[in-house]
């Protein structure tokens, strides 16, 4: 079995475990307050270019070793989820769903990533943005928001993505629907009497078309993450992928990764998925008209390439009546994204409150109050 690699980041002058600051290119120890800058972030601009990889070579799995690493992981028996661990770093619950989970001890061999977007947001930041967002919640628990008001720590955790890249040219044949329009006389009942008037009746010219239409694809994105629901990961929209960093242990300090459980091919084909749908698009802008038909496009696929990268997340899971909620913050711009509960009594007092208002006016009404009676 290959060595796992340990990933350590002890500090210069005590000791102690340094941690990666978020918004900066350095590590901070939280013992003594020693700061170091990361090597790869300070490393000039020309030699961070970030490689992609050619899709092929990636589904054929032939790729060279140096694009591979050793992980120590663990799966929650709840979600799911496979969470990465560096160095010493140990869980007690899934920062997913909450549920207590227990280190593996064996390695699992995975593709390292290429990039990831450092955080950007402190802890005490994304908790000010998800306590603000869940405080414009109607009818929410008040538990709720006594979750984050307290300081219930938040997970830091790096998201596993996939980025594709595609050239692509696409020839289609479809139909272009021009609307016109006839006058018409009918007759109508108005009041008892038949009248006759005049109406615009739609028709639909349908002529055939065909042509060729050409886009290129640059990283779309598919997380490849089973521990984050996807309605609530995908919602997380407004990535500036400006920010990617070339990826380093070193940002990883401090926080957690989850290894990828979508693999690349399920991912490319989630991604193929969305740039035909994209195409679709640009062929019924290019036919026209008021109405398209597309009967056949077919199209020619170059230059695909893939990366796997991490995104920045703060991540807090709560339980209430049983069931597991899970809020993300955006670690990069803040965007807030989750599940939430909604509180049984302050739904059951409103409608009270309304029965009760509604009631009130009933009797007031019935007093000849409104009327002056």
């Amino acid at each position: 079995m290959p060595v796992t690699e340990e990933h350590r980041w002890p500090c210069a002058q005590c000791g102690a475990d340094l941690r990666f600051t978020p918004g900066q290119t350095e590590l901070t120890c939280d013992h003594c307050g020693f700061v170091q800058a990361i090597p790869a972030a300070s490393a000039p601009k020309k030699t961070r270019a970030l490689g992609e990889i050619p899709l092929e070579r990636g589904l054929d799995d032939d790729l060279p070793e140096a694009a591979q690493e050793d992980v120590r992981s663990t799966s929650c028996p709840s979600c799911g989820a496979v969470v990465e661990f560096k160095g010493a770093a140990h869980a007690t619950e899934c920062p997913f769903c909450a549920t207590p989970v227990v280190i593996d001890t064996g390695s699992h061999r995975r593709l390292k990533p290429q990039a990831l977007v450092p955080f950007v947001l402190k802890e005490e930041e994304a908790r000010d943005r998800l306590t603000a967002w869940l405080g414009s919640l109607w009818f929410a628990p008040n538990r709720l928001l006594e979750f984050t008001r307290k300081g219930r720590a938040l997970n830091g955790i790096y998201v596993p993505y996939w980025t594709f890249d595609a050239d692509t040219d696409s020839r289609y044949r479809g139909q272009r629907g021009d609307y016109y329009y006839e006058t018409r006389t009918v007759t109508v009942t108005v009041n008892g009497k038949r009248q006759q008037r005049q109406e615009q009746v739609r028709h639909t010219r349908w002529s055939s078309a065909s042509g060729r239409v050409s886009r290129r694809f640059d990283d779309v994105l598919v997380m490849a993450s089973t521990g984050v629901p996807q309605h609530l990961g995908n919602a997380l929209s407004n990535w500036d992928l400006a920010g990617l960093a070339p990826y380093s242990p070193d940002y990883l300090a401090g926080f957690q990764a989850e290894g990828y459980t979508l693999a690349l091919a399920d991912g490319h084909d989630r991604a193929r998925d969305h740039m035909e749908r994209v195409i679709d698009g640009d062929v019924r802008q290019d036919i026209g008209g008021d109405e398209q038909r597309v009967d056949s496009i077919d199209t020619d696929w170059q230059d695909e390439t893939f990366k796997h990268i991490l995104l920045p997340v703060w991540m807090a899971a709560y339980k209430y009546g049983g069931k597991s909620y899970q809020f993300l913050v955006n670690g990069q711009t803040g965007e807030v994204r989750g599940e939430r509960p909604w509180s049984v009594w302050k739904i059951t007092f409103a409608v009270l409150a309304v029965l009760v208002v509604a009631g009130v006016a009933f009797y007031l009404n019935e007093q000849g109050v409104f009327d002056g009676r």
